[in-house]
Order: C-alpha cells, then sequence, then structure tokens
C-alpha cells in the first residue's frame, strides 16, 4: 500500500473519533526501521507498509488489532470485536454504512447548485459516526451541574445508570475510564457556557426526540440518517 493511501486511512479513522480525540500514540506511516514501537505496551494507533509485514509478525506483540487494508480483512483480531459495542447501535451504524453510497447519491442529488464542502459520501460516513456518539453519550448535558465558582461538573454516576439498555451500560462502563472521554468531558467541564458543535447540534436534536428529555437508549435517531440526507442543510 502506498504511503498516502495508508496516511489517507489513518486520519480519517481519527477523524470519525470527532467529539473525541485519540489521546495516545499516533503515527500515520511508521517508518520501518521503527517498527519496534509496535511492542508498546500503551495504546496506539499506528498505519504500517505492506513490506513491514514480515518483520511485524516476528515482534512480541499483545493485544493488537491488525488490518489489512490492501484485501481488506483482519490479520489479527482481539476477539471482543462482537461484544464491545452495544448490538443495536452496532447494528444501526452497519446497516447504515451499507447503505452509504445510496445515501450519498441522494445526497449528491439533493444538494443545491452541486456546491459541497466536501464529498456526499465523506459527509454520510461522517454523519453516521457522529449520530453513533450522539446516542451513546449525546445525553451528556442533562448531567452537567454547576458547583462553587461556576464549575461544571458531570454526575458521573447519574450519567452512567439514566440508559436502560444493560449493554449500553456496560459500554459506558469502560469507556467512561478511557483519556479519550476524559478528554471530552474535561473540555466541558471547563467552558461556562458549553462546546457549541456539530456533536452539540446533533446531541440537542436526538434530546428533543425523546420522552421526558431522557436518555432511552434507543436508537432511531440513528436509523433516521436517511430521509434524502435533508438534515445535512439544517442551519
Amino acid at each position: 500500500m502506498a504511503g498516502h493511501t495508508l496516511s489517507k486511512c489513518c486520519h480519517a479513522m481519527v477523524a470519525l473519533l470527532y467529539p473525541f480525540t485519540w489521546q495516545h500514540t499516533y503515527i500515520p506511516v511508521l517508518p520501518p526501521s521503527m517498527i519496534d514501537i509496535v511492542c508498546s505496551p500503551t495504546p496506539f494507533l499506528i498505519g504500517l507498509l505492506s513490506s513491514s509485514l514480515p518483520r511485524l509478525k516476528e515482534l512480541p506483540v499483545e493485544e493488537v488489532l491488525v488490518v489489512d487494508l490492501v484485501n481488506n480483512r483482519f490479520l489479527r483480531q482481539m476477539e471482543d470485536e462482537d461484544s464491545i459495542l452495544p448490538r443495536k447501535l452496532q447494528g444501526a451504524l452497519e446497516h447504515i454504512l451499507e447503505q452509504r453510497n445510496e445515501l450519498a447519491s441522494d445526497q449528491e442529488e439533493g444538494s443545491h447548485n452541486g456546491k459541497q464542502e466536501s464529498s456526499p459520501l465523506n459527509e454520510v460516513v461522517s454523519e453516521a459516526f457522529v449520530r453513533f456518539f450522539v446516542e451513546i453519550v449525546g445525553h451528556y448535558s442533562l448531567f452537567m451541574t454547576t458547583a462553587e465558582k461556576e464549575e461544571r461538573v458531570l454526575q458521573r454516576e447519574a450519567f452512567r445508570k439514566s440508559v436502560s439498555s444493560k449493554s449500553l451500560r456496560h459500554f459506558l462502563e469502560v469507556f467512561m475510564e478511557t483519556q479519550m472521554f476524559g478528554g471530552f468531558i474535561q473540555e466541558r467541564e471547563m467552558r461556562k457556557q458549553g462546546v457549541k458543535g456539530l456533536f452539540e447540534l446533533r446531541a440537542q436534536e436526538y434530546l428533543e426526540t425523546l420522552p421526558s428529555g431522557e436518555q432511552s437508549g434507543v436508537n432511531k435517531f440513528l436509523k433516521g440518517l436517511g430521509n434524502r440526507m435533508k438534515f445535512l442543510h439544517k442551519k
């Protein structure tokens, strides 16, 4: 695989984590001479050229997911891929991604004057992941309280226990311990007026669809990604 293609794939993966930010080692294209880095016991996201695969197989790597981007297959898995995410939300996300080309075509046909800041396919995939994360943590604002000196604080246990889905509660129990979630919440706790961006916009739309303004664990918001992508034109 060419280095520029590998780099684009790595950058895309990091971008799809929005509104979260990868907090650990990140090397889009690793020089072959530095391949020993993959033996690090800390989390990392690293892109390797195909020529490095023989050497990779000789190294004592542990708990590493290896994806062959050229042949679209896993070379090494963690064995928890089918259980780590809430099943219904994972299924809804996969369903949307399977329809990405059709949805992108609808979006392109419905665009005005053909002017777009990014490609329809990019918008579909990006929006799918934004909505996926909205359904996981989009209710966080309901549990932000103002403490002394006007500091905002997340009521963590109330936030986690508020969801009705057992699988989502279990996922949150693990996810809330990650540095990505910690950075996400810290940024919002430090801002008195809160963060205003695409994620917050979609989260507000999501909360308005729920009865009594409570997180109910449904995934209608994610599944409602279609409808000719009209939501992309909302201001």
